[in-house]
């Protein structure tokens, strides 16, 4: 057999002094992903994973039960339009979740689906909205993974395509006119209208009469603002009340302005302040009874609920609706005012320790009337009521071992039953889940969701340590074909709810972030101490998992501590902290990372930055990163630089403890097909499975 090697990386003699920093970049020559030696390296790299990278009979196993897993399907929220009703759902054999809607008792037909426009399974359902009547849907496409989709615009009774697309719309909100002739919405500026290499920037709010040129669409809101402004637009349910946010790239720190559409023309909306340059997350919205209701963190960092009438938004006016819980954060709300009730309710959702629940308030004064009941402890996804008011909400829930289900709630009889429930017949096995506390380094007890089979261990098991930790995003319980594979093998799975996440609130999340988000990192390592002094697993057979930001965190443990882990799977990751705002959409995150421009903020991301801190000679942890080149997110650079930066370093055999990359073409960031699902998290659990001696049959 021909001995293994790492294939030839040569290290350039880079080095640069920034803010009196001398920072090194032996491997800059792979951010080029269309030069020759770039190519030729990736080449290299690709045969080196296909000859090490898997134990097929192993993938073969793992990508049979995740299939199956799989098959379970997904069903979402509806939502209604009178008596017609919308909804997401995929079947058992479906790679994609299709749009149908129902006319009241009628038949079901569907709308869009994604698998029957492009049979390959490469392009994707980003978003979709129906306008008031029902009469019309906009709705999102994108193919390979780009995410760049185009707004379209159908008639909903035939399906005919109503307008030209509309492009640079990515993600774009949607704000109908009650009677469907036009709509608010985000598209960026044309390109020629931008300086180069800001072509993902410049956002600007629209309104887009059916019928005009998209060109001729008049801009609404942007001019003069941060090239990484994001926007969101609503309208209230009788067209007269106008929202408008505005937030910098990913801070939460929102403004928020509000306009009467009664009192000044639809192109030219006299927008009144709600909050302007405050350091705090605000979600507005004009109800049907005239309130503008405002969902924020303002002196509340586990959140609470306001009003204020939307004439006097100014913040000395508002009133606290549902006060600040201590223990948990409040995500979303709801008012039911049909006429078949005693009175009105409003129901507010919470997560506690990442679990959801729903409380009843007078819509009033806010007082506590009592409680919803939940079908488990897991997690609320959604929480939809007629825009016309009713006594009934539906939202969707899941845990680990339910997948995603709709639930009705009635106030009249208070009581919570199954409306729909996931359409696959699958054999989900038997798990125990415990969520465990544990001190970190600095004294703060941090949570962790632990999956594993519901027998006694004899010993330390195979352990797999998921995390994220910034962003504001919550790990919560949810189906997982990847956890239940895994699990049924006979190993563990555990999720840490680390600092930077907003599972304890905005500051949980701003102790995860800029200058704290080292804590992000000390959170996850003593995650994993407290798996292996518990007896749960050991360092023989722990491994750490993360994706996006949460390839960051694994970066950063294998690099600051590689003694605690002898496996890693590193996917689509931040690597290089000090170059990450020159690629992708990076530009968008220094308000969570900081920028490198700053001197004090580069000391920050130099002391964490996995590019910059690996030390040769060190006999680091097995490790597999995953990446996807139409990632138009996270660039794969990162990977292909911290990657050669390990195979240089690592004192580790090859054969042994490998560092290899796995690059994936026609896909992105975010969605793609089941098949692709499968495919990929079958190499990745067949990988840790080998390196942590689970014993796969």
């Amino acid at each position: 057999m021909r001995e293994l090697r790492y294939p030839p990386a040569k290290r350039l003699d880079i080095e640069e002094n920034l803010h009196g920093h001398t920072v090194h970049d032996p491997y800059r020559w792979l951010e080029d992903a269309d030069s020759t030696p770039t190519k030729e390296w990736a080449s290299a790299q690709d045969a080196l994973y296909q000859r090490i990278g898997v134990e097929q009979d192993t993938r073969e196993v793992f990508a049979e039960r995740l299939r199956s897993l799989m098959g379970a399907g997904g069903v979402g929220v509806p939502l209604w339009r009178g008596e017609r009703r919308f909804g997401a759902r995929r079947g058992p054999d479906q790679e994609h979740a299709v749009l149908y809607v129902r006319d009241g008792d009628g038949p079901e037909r569907t709308l869009i689906d994604p698998g029957a426009m492009d049979p390959s399974g490469l392009t994707t359902l980003d978003s979709w909205r129906p306008s008031p009547d029902g009469r019309l849907l906009s709705y999102q496409l994108s193919e390979g993974g780009d995410e760049e989709s185009l707004l379209r615009i159908i008639k909903v009774d035939t399906g005919e395509l109503v307008d030209v697309p509309i492009p640079r719309t990515r993600y774009s909100p949607v704000a109908w006119l009650p009677d469907g002739s036009a709509f608010y919405y985000v598209r960026r500026l044309p390109e020629r209208e931008v300086p180069e290499g800001e072509e993902a920037y410049h956002r600007r709010v629209y309104l887009h009469r059916l019928g005009t040129p998209a060109e001729d669409d008049p801009i609404i809101f942007g001019e003069g603002r941060d090239k990484t402004d994001y926007y969101g637009v609503s309208l209230s349910r009788d067209g007269r009340w106008l929202t408008l946010t505005s937030v910098r790239g990913t801070s939460s720190a929102t403004d928020a302005w509000v306009a009467d559409l009664n009192a000044s023309p639809l192109e030219n909306p006299r927008l009144v302040a709600v909050q302007e340059g405050v350091d705090a997350d605000l979600s507005p919205h004009v109800g049907r009874d005239g309130r503008l209701y405002l969902l924020t963190d303002r002196e509340a960092p586990r959140g609470r609920l306001c009003v204020v009438d939307p004439t006097a938004p100014a913040y000395e006016n508002w009133t606290t609706l549902v006060a600040e819980d201590p223990e948990a954060v409040l995500d979303g709300y709801a008012l039911l005012d049909g006429a078949g009730l005693d009175s009105p309710e409003l129901l507010a959702t919470w997560g506690r320790h990442a679990i959801s629940e729903i409380t009843r308030h007078d819509p009033g004064d806010g007082t506590l009337r009592g409680s919803v009941s939940m079908p488990g402890l897991g997690s609320l996804a959604g929480l939809t009521s007629r825009p016309e008011g009713g006594h009934e909400v539906w939202f969707g829930y899941t845990d680990n071992t339910h997948p995603s289900s709709v639930y009705h709630y009635d106030a009249r009889t208070g009581t919570v039953e199954l409306w729909e429930r996931a359409p696959g017949d699958i054999d989900v096995p038997e798990v125990r889940t415990e969520q465990v506390a544990f001190t970190s380094k600095d004294g703060t007890t941090v949570r962790m969701l632990v999956v594993s089979p519901p027998e006694a261990a004899d010993g330390p098991r195979p352990t797999i340590l998921y995390g994220y930790g910034g962003f504001q995003i919550s790990l919560t319980p949810a189906y997982s074909a990847t956890i239940l594979s895994w699990v049924r093998a006979g190993g563990v799975y555990a999720i840490a709810n680390l600092r930077g996440g907003l599972e304890e609130g905005e500051a949980w999340h701003r102790d995860g972030m800029l200058a704290n988000k080292q804590n992000v990192f000390d959170d996850c390592a003593s995650a994993a101490e407290h798996l292996i002094d518990t007896g749960v697993t050991d360092r023989d057979r722990l491994a750490v998992m993360g994706g996006s930001n949460g390839g960051l965190l694994v970066g950063s443990m294998v690099t600051q501590r590689p003694e605690l882990f002898r496996a890693a799977v590193c996917s689509a990751p931040l690597l290089d902290m000090v170059r990450y705002e020159r690629f992708g959409l990076g530009q968008l995150w220094n308000v969570e990372y900081g920028t490198a421009d700053d001197a004090e903020q580069l000391g920050w991301l130099l002391g964490y930055s996995p590019y910059h801190n690996v030390r040769e000679g060190t006999p680091y942890p097995a490790i597999l990163f995953t990446v996807f080149d139409n990632d138009t997110r996270v660039d794969p650079l990162h990977a292909r630089k911290l990657c050669a930066a390990l195979q240089h370093a690592t004192s580790a055999p090859i054969a042994e403890r490998p560092v290899l990359l796995r690059a994936e073409a026609e896909v992105g960031h975010s969605s793609r097909s089941v098949s692709r699902s499968v495919a990929l998290s079958a190499d990745q659990l067949a990988f840790l499975a080998h390196h942590l001696g689970l014993n796969v049959s």
